[in-house]
């Protein structure tokens, strides 16, 4: 499916994308919607996804390996199974829209996540988001079916876990969690289903494994400087800017 071919511009967007993947896994949410465009724009759409998966198991490890120890373990029970609930629906989706569709989907799901996030913000002393089962298979199953169309559940994740007022590393920890098990519960369906995935894409992958360690250990350092309070409004203001990025 791909090509070595890339021009020397090519070539920098997809390690600086790299660079950032890194970086999305440990903490800086929001940039994802950098990369996410950029590589559309330089193999499709959907041919995208299949690059993309490779590069973000890869940095999933990374976000897993440094920040397991605050994954607060029962948000993940309660989002996970109608996160698969999701990834079937986007799996049938994503075989019967064309390339042009999908971009308009992604982009209908992140200004909605960031959307209905900045309603949450405003509605700080009330609780229009309890924690209950309904709220959890909701964002479960969009966040799988965002995951599965684009790779751009960040924001609907981070909707949910600002809902749930977790600390920093919490947030971090139990995202690196819950991004690992559908990244590499993905993996297969996108081989054998939608046909995106093969050898030339896992070798691209592969050689871009040093960037995405480089921005994984940047991503570290730079979440380390940033305190608790301000790091929930970094998420927000983050993904507001990003939400536009997918557009252009």
């Amino acid at each position: 499916m791909f090509e070595f071919d890339f021009s020397l511009m090519q070539w920098v967007l997809l390690v600086i994308c790299a660079v950032f993947v890194g970086m999305s896994k440990v903490g800086i949410a929001g940039i994802s919607m950098f990369y996410i465009p950029v590589l559309a724009l330089i193999f499709g759409g959907k041919p995208s996804t299949g690059i993309l998966l490779p590069m973000l198991m890869m940095a999933d490890i990374f976000g897993v390996a440094y920040y397991h120890r605050h994954t607060e373990w029962k948000y993940l029970f309660k989002l996970l199974p109608w996160a698969f609930v999701g990834i079937g629906i986007g799996l049938w989706a994503g075989r019967v829209v064309n390339d042009e569709w999908f971009k308009n989907i992604i982009a209908f799901l992140v200004f909605a996540g960031v959307g209905t996030m900045l309603w949450r913000e405003k509605q700080k002393g009330t609780d229009f988001f309890p924690h209950t089962w309904w709220f959890a298979a909701i964002m479960g199953v969009l966040g799988g079916f965002a995951t599965m169309i684009g790779n751009v559940a960040g924001p609907i994740f981070a909707i949910y876990m600002l809902a749930m007022n977790l600390p920093k590393n919490a947030f971090i920890g139990t995202g690196a969690w819950f991004f690992l098990i559908v990244n590499f519960s993905k993996f297969p369906l996108q081989v054998w289903v939608w046909n995106n995935i093969g050898w030339k894409t896992i070798i691209i992958d592969l050689i871009m494994l040093p960037a995405i360690a480089l921005g994984a250990f940047l991503g570290i350092w730079i979440v380390r400087k940033i305190p608790d309070k301000a790091y929930r409004t970094f998420i927000i203001i983050v993904t507001v800017l990003s939400a536009f990025l997918l557009l252009i």
